[in-house]
């Protein structure tokens, strides 16, 4: 049995479940959040679920860029539309 982050400082858990449900009850409450059309929002989610809503958000038009991770756990932060190419400054020698 394990929490699941529903938001900051509110979790849940459901003695007695199994890890796939735990799973499940977590995907469905990223879908519900996308699928109210949240412009960003960022959760802790298990590592173990983490391609899962990778590819949830994509199927609904969101990107995600990684956070802070601990163990089991990992901050994804999920945004509306594709992400925006990341610039850096590249030095040349010569």
């Amino acid at each position: 049995m394990r929490h699941i982050h529903l938001d900051e400082g509110l979790r849940l858990r459901f003695p007695g479940r199994s890890e796939e449900f735990d799973q499940g009850v977590e995907i469905g409450m990223l879908a519900v959040l996308m699928d109210q059309g949240s412009v960003e929002f960022t959760r802790w989610i298990s590592r173990a679920n983490s391609d899962q809503a990778r590819a949830l958000a994509k199927q609904l038009g969101y990107h995600t860029v990684e956070g802070n991770g601990d163990g089991d756990w990992i901050s994804l932060t999920f945004r509306q539309g594709h992400a925006k190419p990341s610039l850096r400054l590249v030095h040349s020698v010569g």
